[in-house]
Protein backbone atom coordinates (compact mmCIF):
# COMPACT_ATOMS: atom_id res chain seq x y z
CA UNK A 1 0.00 0.00 0.00
CA UNK A 2 0.59 3.41 -0.67
CA UNK A 3 -0.11 6.14 2.24
CA UNK A 4 0.13 9.81 2.54
CA UNK A 5 0.21 10.94 5.91
CA UNK A 6 -1.03 14.55 6.40
CA UNK A 7 -1.03 17.17 9.11
CA UNK A 8 0.79 18.78 11.90
CA UNK A 9 1.70 22.00 12.81
CA UNK A 10 2.56 21.39 16.75
CA UNK A 11 4.08 18.66 18.17
CA UNK A 12 0.79 17.01 19.10
CA UNK A 13 -0.13 16.31 15.97
CA UNK A 14 3.38 14.80 14.42
CA UNK A 15 3.82 12.54 16.96
CA UNK A 16 1.07 10.96 15.43
CA UNK A 17 1.78 11.12 12.20
CA UNK A 18 5.37 9.92 13.68
CA UNK A 19 3.84 6.62 15.78
CA UNK A 20 1.66 5.86 12.39
CA UNK A 21 4.66 5.90 9.94
CA UNK A 22 6.43 3.57 12.01
CA UNK A 23 3.58 1.07 11.65
CA UNK A 24 3.17 1.84 8.42
CA UNK A 25 7.08 0.72 7.55
CA UNK A 26 6.94 -2.02 10.13
CA UNK A 27 3.67 -3.81 8.25
CA UNK A 28 5.73 -3.33 4.80
CA UNK A 29 4.07 -0.32 3.53
CA UNK A 30 5.36 2.83 1.88
CA UNK A 31 4.36 6.40 3.01
CA UNK A 32 4.93 9.84 2.39
CA UNK A 33 3.95 13.10 4.47
CA UNK A 34 2.74 16.43 3.08
CA UNK A 35 2.93 19.16 5.48
CA UNK A 36 3.28 22.84 6.15
CA UNK A 37 6.54 25.65 6.07
CA UNK A 38 5.75 26.72 9.33
CA UNK A 39 4.53 25.33 12.54
CA UNK A 40 6.78 22.11 13.33
CA UNK A 41 6.55 20.21 10.75
CA UNK A 42 10.14 20.76 9.12
CA UNK A 43 12.08 20.28 12.68
CA UNK A 44 10.05 17.12 13.00
CA UNK A 45 10.65 15.16 9.45
CA UNK A 46 12.99 17.67 7.76
CA UNK A 47 15.62 14.49 7.95
CA UNK A 48 13.18 12.04 8.80
CA UNK A 49 14.32 8.67 6.64
CA UNK A 50 11.25 6.93 7.55
CA UNK A 51 8.68 8.50 5.04
CA UNK A 52 9.73 8.15 1.34
CA UNK A 53 9.46 11.50 0.68
CA UNK A 54 8.10 14.59 3.11
CA UNK A 55 7.07 17.81 1.76
CA UNK A 56 6.60 21.21 3.23
CA UNK A 57 3.98 23.49 1.40
CA UNK A 58 3.29 26.69 2.00
CA UNK A 59 0.24 27.11 4.33
CA UNK A 60 -0.63 28.90 7.49
CA UNK A 61 -3.43 28.24 9.56
CA UNK A 62 -7.22 30.02 8.93
CA UNK A 63 -9.13 30.16 12.35
CA UNK A 64 -6.91 33.16 14.01
CA UNK A 65 -6.42 35.60 11.33
CA UNK A 66 -8.69 38.45 9.79
CA UNK A 67 -9.56 40.08 6.91
CA UNK A 68 -7.10 39.85 4.70
CA UNK A 69 -4.99 37.86 6.95
CA UNK A 70 -7.89 35.16 6.75
CA UNK A 71 -8.24 35.74 2.52
CA UNK A 72 -3.92 35.27 2.03
CA UNK A 73 -4.10 32.31 4.32
CA UNK A 74 -7.02 30.63 2.04
CA UNK A 75 -5.11 31.15 -0.56
CA UNK A 76 -1.84 29.57 0.43
CA UNK A 77 -4.43 26.63 1.04
CA UNK A 78 -6.40 26.29 -2.42
CA UNK A 79 -2.37 26.43 -3.94
CA UNK A 80 -1.61 23.51 -1.31
CA UNK A 81 -4.43 21.71 -2.47
CA UNK A 82 -3.27 21.87 -5.89
CA UNK A 83 0.37 20.71 -5.19
CA UNK A 84 -0.83 17.75 -2.95
CA UNK A 85 -3.43 16.62 -5.87
CA UNK A 86 -0.47 16.21 -8.37
CA UNK A 87 1.90 14.52 -5.87
CA UNK A 88 -1.27 12.34 -4.48
CA UNK A 89 -1.10 11.40 -8.69
CA UNK A 90 2.61 11.22 -8.76
CA UNK A 91 2.99 8.82 -5.71
CA UNK A 92 -0.16 6.66 -6.62
CA UNK A 93 -1.31 7.02 -3.05
CA UNK A 94 -3.76 4.56 -2.21
CA UNK A 95 -5.25 6.19 1.13
CA UNK A 96 -4.56 8.96 3.21
CA UNK A 97 -4.60 9.61 6.90
CA UNK A 98 -4.81 13.04 8.54
CA UNK A 99 -3.53 13.77 12.17
CA UNK A 100 -5.21 16.96 12.03
CA UNK A 101 -3.79 20.41 12.27
CA UNK A 102 -4.19 23.32 9.70
CA UNK A 103 -1.77 21.97 7.28
CA UNK A 104 -3.94 18.55 6.84
CA UNK A 105 -6.35 20.59 5.29
CA UNK A 106 -5.08 20.49 1.50
CA UNK A 107 -3.90 16.93 0.83
CA UNK A 108 -6.87 16.27 2.86
CA UNK A 109 -9.19 18.21 0.47
CA UNK A 110 -6.80 16.96 -2.35
CA UNK A 111 -7.17 13.44 -1.48
CA UNK A 112 -11.53 13.70 -1.78
CA UNK A 113 -11.35 15.30 -4.79
CA UNK A 114 -9.23 12.34 -6.31
CA UNK A 115 -11.67 9.59 -4.88
CA UNK A 116 -8.64 8.52 -2.17
CA UNK A 117 -10.18 7.03 0.88
CA UNK A 118 -9.42 9.22 3.75
CA UNK A 119 -8.88 8.57 7.33
CA UNK A 120 -8.67 10.71 10.20
CA UNK A 121 -7.19 10.89 13.73
CA UNK A 122 -9.01 12.95 16.59
CA UNK A 123 -6.22 13.86 19.17
CA UNK A 124 -7.98 15.80 21.34
CA UNK A 125 -11.63 15.49 23.57
CA UNK A 126 -12.85 18.04 21.40
CA UNK A 127 -12.79 17.85 17.74
CA UNK A 128 -11.04 20.05 16.18
CA UNK A 129 -12.73 22.33 13.21
CA UNK A 130 -11.35 21.04 10.48
CA UNK A 131 -11.78 17.26 11.40
CA UNK A 132 -15.63 18.18 12.27
CA UNK A 133 -15.40 19.47 8.58
CA UNK A 134 -14.45 16.76 7.37
CA UNK A 135 -15.75 14.06 9.73
CA UNK A 136 -18.38 12.94 6.87
CA UNK A 137 -16.54 12.35 4.12
CA UNK A 138 -14.28 10.34 5.86
CA UNK A 139 -13.81 6.66 5.41
CA UNK A 140 -12.80 6.30 9.33
CA UNK A 141 -12.90 8.75 12.09
CA UNK A 142 -10.75 7.07 14.65
CA UNK A 143 -11.03 8.67 18.62
CA UNK A 144 -9.45 7.59 21.83
CA UNK A 145 -12.21 9.81 24.03
CA UNK A 146 -14.91 8.58 22.02
CA UNK A 147 -16.22 5.31 23.02
CA UNK A 148 -18.22 4.46 19.23
CA UNK A 149 -14.57 5.12 17.89
CA UNK A 150 -14.09 2.05 15.72
CA UNK A 151 -10.04 1.74 16.93
CA UNK A 152 -9.79 1.98 21.28
CA UNK A 153 -6.62 3.92 21.95
CA UNK A 154 -4.01 6.49 20.67
CA UNK A 155 -1.29 5.93 18.63
CA UNK A 156 2.17 6.18 20.16
CA UNK A 157 5.68 5.18 19.43
CA UNK A 158 6.36 1.60 20.43
CA UNK A 159 9.63 3.67 22.49
CA UNK A 160 7.18 4.59 25.27
CA UNK A 161 5.93 1.05 25.38
CA UNK A 162 9.32 -0.89 25.66
CA UNK A 163 10.86 1.75 28.27
CA UNK A 164 7.40 1.48 30.36
CA UNK A 165 7.97 0.92 33.89
CA UNK A 166 5.66 0.93 37.68
CA UNK A 167 6.69 4.10 39.43
CA UNK A 168 7.41 3.11 43.10
CA UNK A 169 9.58 6.15 44.00
CA UNK A 170 9.97 10.10 43.66
CA UNK A 171 13.32 10.22 42.69
CA UNK A 172 12.95 12.23 39.30
CA UNK A 173 10.87 15.33 38.09
CA UNK A 174 10.17 16.06 34.77
CA UNK A 175 8.99 19.25 33.22
CA UNK A 176 7.27 19.54 30.15
CA UNK A 177 5.84 22.84 28.33
CA UNK A 178 5.43 20.68 24.70
CA UNK A 179 7.20 21.62 21.89
CA UNK A 180 7.56 25.05 22.48
CA UNK A 181 7.40 25.40 26.00
CA UNK A 182 4.88 27.08 28.37
CA UNK A 183 6.17 29.99 30.75
CA UNK A 184 3.62 29.02 33.21
CA UNK A 185 5.17 25.71 33.80
CA UNK A 186 8.63 27.27 33.50
CA UNK A 187 8.11 29.49 36.58
CA UNK A 188 6.59 26.54 38.46
CA UNK A 189 9.57 24.63 37.89
CA UNK A 190 11.65 27.23 39.03
CA UNK A 191 9.55 28.00 42.12
CA UNK A 192 9.69 24.87 43.43
CA UNK A 193 13.45 23.90 42.38
CA UNK A 194 15.32 24.70 45.86
CA UNK A 195 12.67 22.30 47.32
CA UNK A 196 13.30 19.70 45.19
CA UNK A 197 16.70 19.62 45.15
CA UNK A 198 16.24 19.84 49.03
CA UNK A 199 14.34 16.58 48.63
CA UNK A 200 16.69 15.04 46.49
CA UNK A 201 14.72 15.25 43.76
CA UNK A 202 16.33 15.45 40.40
CA UNK A 203 14.87 17.61 38.04
CA UNK A 204 14.43 17.23 33.91
CA UNK A 205 12.94 20.37 31.95
CA UNK A 206 11.97 21.15 28.73
CA UNK A 207 11.81 24.95 28.65
CA UNK A 208 11.39 25.70 25.09
CA UNK A 209 13.77 27.20 22.75
CA UNK A 210 12.31 31.00 23.47
CA UNK A 211 12.63 30.94 27.53
CA UNK A 212 15.58 28.26 27.50
CA UNK A 213 18.02 31.20 28.59
CA UNK A 214 16.07 33.08 30.85
CA UNK A 215 15.31 29.32 32.52
CA UNK A 216 18.78 28.38 32.35
CA UNK A 217 19.71 31.49 34.08
CA UNK A 218 17.66 31.48 37.11
CA UNK A 219 18.57 27.89 37.76
CA UNK A 220 22.26 29.04 37.99
CA UNK A 221 21.23 31.72 40.29
CA UNK A 222 19.56 29.82 42.54
CA UNK A 223 22.71 27.02 42.27
CA UNK A 224 19.96 24.21 41.28
CA UNK A 225 21.41 21.15 39.44
CA UNK A 226 19.03 20.72 36.56
CA UNK A 227 18.78 18.90 32.95
CA UNK A 228 17.80 21.38 30.68
CA UNK A 229 16.77 21.60 26.81
CA UNK A 230 14.93 23.65 25.28
CA UNK A 231 13.79 21.16 22.33
CA UNK A 232 14.40 17.90 22.17
CA UNK A 233 12.93 14.88 19.68
CA UNK A 234 14.40 12.01 22.30
CA UNK A 235 11.23 12.72 24.58
CA UNK A 236 10.85 8.72 24.90
CA UNK A 237 14.03 8.16 26.98
CA UNK A 238 13.63 11.49 29.53
CA UNK A 239 10.62 9.98 30.19
CA UNK A 240 11.39 6.93 31.02
CA UNK A 241 14.34 7.88 33.31
CA UNK A 242 11.06 10.13 35.46
CA UNK A 243 9.25 9.26 38.15
CA UNK A 244 6.63 11.99 37.95
CA UNK A 245 5.52 14.63 35.09
CA UNK A 246 4.14 18.18 35.48
CA UNK A 247 3.25 18.98 31.91
CA UNK A 248 0.77 20.52 29.34
CA UNK A 249 -2.11 18.64 28.23
CA UNK A 250 -1.58 17.97 24.67
CA UNK A 251 -3.44 14.67 23.53
CA UNK A 252 0.18 13.14 22.39
CA UNK A 253 2.35 14.21 25.75
CA UNK A 254 -0.45 12.85 27.61
CA UNK A 255 -1.16 9.45 25.97
CA UNK A 256 2.74 9.01 25.99
CA UNK A 257 3.31 9.30 29.74
CA UNK A 258 -0.10 7.36 29.90
CA UNK A 259 1.87 4.69 28.25
CA UNK A 260 4.81 4.56 29.78
CA UNK A 261 2.97 4.33 33.46
CA UNK A 262 4.41 7.61 34.38
CA UNK A 263 2.09 9.57 36.61
CA UNK A 264 1.34 13.60 36.01
CA UNK A 265 0.28 16.83 36.96
CA UNK A 266 -1.46 18.29 34.08
CA UNK A 267 -1.63 21.90 34.11
CA UNK A 268 -3.82 22.66 30.88
CA UNK A 269 -3.26 25.63 28.07
CA UNK A 270 -5.75 27.98 29.01
CA UNK A 271 -6.22 29.28 25.68
CA UNK A 272 -6.29 26.15 23.66
CA UNK A 273 -9.06 25.93 21.08
CA UNK A 274 -12.07 24.96 22.43
CA UNK A 275 -10.21 24.11 25.72
CA UNK A 276 -9.67 21.15 24.27
CA UNK A 277 -6.71 20.60 26.66
CA UNK A 278 -8.86 20.76 29.79
CA UNK A 279 -11.21 17.70 28.48
CA UNK A 280 -7.91 16.11 27.23
CA UNK A 281 -6.66 15.81 31.60
CA UNK A 282 -10.31 15.79 32.60
CA UNK A 283 -10.80 12.40 30.95
CA UNK A 284 -7.45 11.32 32.64
CA UNK A 285 -8.66 12.48 36.14
CA UNK A 286 -12.22 11.36 35.85
CA UNK A 287 -10.29 7.34 35.49
CA UNK A 288 -8.06 7.95 38.64
CA UNK A 289 -5.04 7.99 36.76
CA UNK A 290 -3.61 11.65 37.35
CA UNK A 291 -3.73 15.30 38.49
CA UNK A 292 -4.84 18.35 36.91
CA UNK A 293 -5.09 22.24 37.90
CA UNK A 294 -6.18 25.25 36.13
CA UNK A 295 -3.69 27.72 35.68
CA UNK A 296 -3.48 29.57 38.85
CA UNK A 297 -1.15 31.44 41.54
CA UNK A 298 -1.82 27.98 43.46
CA UNK A 299 0.02 25.61 41.40
CA UNK A 300 3.25 25.72 43.86
CA UNK A 301 1.24 24.65 46.71
CA UNK A 302 -0.95 21.90 44.78
CA UNK A 303 2.53 20.42 43.41
CA UNK A 304 3.92 19.91 46.50
CA UNK A 305 0.91 18.19 48.01
CA UNK A 306 1.56 15.94 45.33
CA UNK A 307 5.08 15.46 45.58
CA UNK A 308 3.89 13.36 48.89
CA UNK A 309 1.40 11.52 47.36
CA UNK A 310 1.73 7.37 46.54
CA UNK A 311 2.54 7.13 42.93
CA UNK A 312 2.30 2.94 42.52
CA UNK A 313 -1.28 2.84 42.40
CA UNK A 314 -0.91 5.40 39.54
CA UNK A 315 1.67 4.11 38.11
CA UNK A 316 0.15 0.77 37.53
CA UNK A 317 -3.58 1.90 36.16
CA UNK A 318 -1.65 3.97 33.45
CA UNK A 319 0.09 0.81 32.40
CA UNK A 320 -3.20 -0.98 32.52
CA UNK A 321 -4.79 0.99 30.42
CA UNK A 322 -2.87 2.22 27.70
CA UNK A 323 -3.36 0.09 24.85
CA UNK A 324 -0.68 -0.93 22.92
CA UNK A 325 -0.19 -1.58 19.20
CA UNK A 326 -3.04 1.26 18.22
CA UNK A 327 -0.97 2.36 14.98
CA UNK A 328 -0.53 -1.11 13.56
CA UNK A 329 -4.37 -1.32 14.30
CA UNK A 330 -5.22 1.63 12.53
CA UNK A 331 -2.69 0.55 9.44
CA UNK A 332 -4.28 -2.65 9.41
CA UNK A 333 -7.77 -0.99 9.28
CA UNK A 334 -6.35 1.50 5.94
CA UNK A 335 -5.53 -1.90 4.43
CA UNK A 336 -8.58 -3.88 4.95
CA UNK A 337 -10.55 -1.00 3.55
CA UNK A 338 -8.61 -1.31 0.59
CA UNK A 339 -9.66 -4.88 -0.29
Amino acid sequence: MKLCITGGGTGGHLMIAAALVEAAVAEGHEAIFIGSSSGQDRKYFGEFSVFSHVYFLQTTGVVNQKGLGKIKALWRIFKAFLHSRQLLKQHKIQALYSVGGFSAAPASLAALSRGIPLFIHEQNAVEGKLNSLLKPFAKRFISAYDETSPIQGYPVQDAFYKSARVREKLETIIFLGGSQGAKAINDLALSVAKELQGRGIKIIHQAGEGDFERVKKEYMQKDVAVELYGFTKDLSSLIARADLAVSRSGASTLWELCANGLPAFFIPYPYAAGDHQFFNAKFIVENELGWCERQSDTLKEKLLVILDEELNEKSKKLLEYAKKDVAIKMIKDVTESLV
